[in-house]
């Protein structure tokens, strides 16, 4: 376009054209400079018995993955890494949003790394969004003090919708890990109250963290998950806080007196202690270790764990089942219809459904 000071009324007066304008992106740049490398699976199970955390890491986003392929891949990786695993203590930590879950692993990592030495895993399970499916994985930034130590690895994790706010991979990330070498491995759950039973199933000891002065003390004595805790904890037990505490102790004692007896023998102990100055730290796990020393004495903990892999080929055989029916071709093209259908009342979602899983069955029969 011609700038108007080149016209005949201003004949003194002449504009450059200015220089072209180079292209935003580098041309010299390399398409694949950026490109990750994709290891084969010698590679990564070589890399993971190394102690490589590169590899470890990629090994548990082809786990996360949904991609078919990437699936067969990591189910290769796990079945290689089976025979070196099963030699850690691996510890669930769950309680409601705001007992201090995060920072509690801080303390108690940074605590059993200088008592035990070793190394630690952390597997830390953050909320998805049920709209956008995403997730921020920041709870890597509430452990300040275990994020910066070398011998421990701190790994997030999408929740994905997965019942009791434990990712589905959890249990086979956790099989990588001890092959890598951690021979302590925490699992933190999102917090939703009683449907912990996947984190329960596939650790050695249940943590429960409570907090008090939250206005009803009766939310705390939940049945269901005070069942499954090996040991109970509250936090937030300093400053004018210490005498509430106290007294929540004293009302979760009792409680737990009017439940049956755990399959394993143990009576569950409570405990207060604060995160955030780290008092009490040493008794929480003084109880965890004689916890330990009990299971292994009287030989249920290899029973708990045979138990746990009997429920965990159940789990993946129901999400097997699930994901070939949800990526069956003609259940792709008959699924749109039978919304509809739902949708404007002509069937119930119940018949729906099973005309679905009647024609899945059918077309597995071919």
């Amino acid at each position: 376009m011609e700038h108007p000071e080149n016209s005949a009324e201003y004949a003194g007066l002449q504009v450059n054209a200015g220089v072209e304008q180079p292209a935003i992106v580098n041309p010299y740049l390399k398409k694949n400079r950026f490109k990750r490398r994709e290891y084969t699976v010698d590679e990564l199970v070589k890399g993971i018995l190394e102690g490589n955390i590169t590899m470890l890491s990629q090994a548990v986003t082809l786990i996360e993955s949904q991609a078919p392929e990437h699936q067969e891949k990591a189910q290769a990786v796990i079945e290689k890494c089976l025979p070196y695993s099963g030699k850690s203590v691996r510890i669930g930590i769950s309680g409601v949003p705001g007992a201090g879950k995060s920072t509690s692993i801080d303390v108690f990592g940074c605590h059993v790394l200088d008592r035990c030495g070793g190394k630690l895993a952390v597997l830390a399970i953050d909320p998805s969004s049920e709209k956008t499916r995403g997730s921020i994985l920041g709870d890597k930034t509430r452990m300040e003090k275990l994020s910066q130590r070398t011998d421990a690895f701190i790994r997030p994790s999408p929740s994905a919708g997965s019942l009791g706010g434990v990712a589905r991979k959890t249990r086979e990330t956790i099989i990588l890990c001890e092959a890598a070498g951690y021979n302590t491995i925490f699992v933190e759950t999102v917090g939703v109250g009683q449907s912990e039973t996947a984190c329960h199933s596939m650790v050695d000891f249940f943590l429960l963290l409570q907090v008090t002065g939250t206005g009803d003390e009766l939310q705390g004595i939940k049945r269901g998950i005070m069942e499954m805790a090996d040991g109970i904890v509250i936090n937030k037990c300093d400053g004018d806080n210490v005498e509430r505490c106290k007294t929540t102790a004293v009302s979760l004692r009792n409680a737990l007196h009017f439940f049956p007896q755990a399959e394993s023998g143990w009576q569950p102990k409570v405990l207060c202690y604060s995160g955030f100055y780290g008092n009490g730290v040493k008794e929480v796990w003084d109880m965890i270790y004689e916890y330990f020393d009990f299971v292994k004495e009287n030989g249920y903990m290899n029973y708990r764990r045979a138990q746990q892999a009997k429920y965990w080929m159940y789990e993946t055989i129901d999400e097997h089942l699930r994901r070939s029916f949800y990526q069956n071709k003609l259940i792709k093209l008959l699924k749109a219809n039978a919304e509809t259908a739902v949708l404007n009342n002509q069937k119930t979602s119940f018949m729906a459904a099973h005309e679905l899983l009647a024609t899945y069955f059918e077309e597995m029969k071919k």
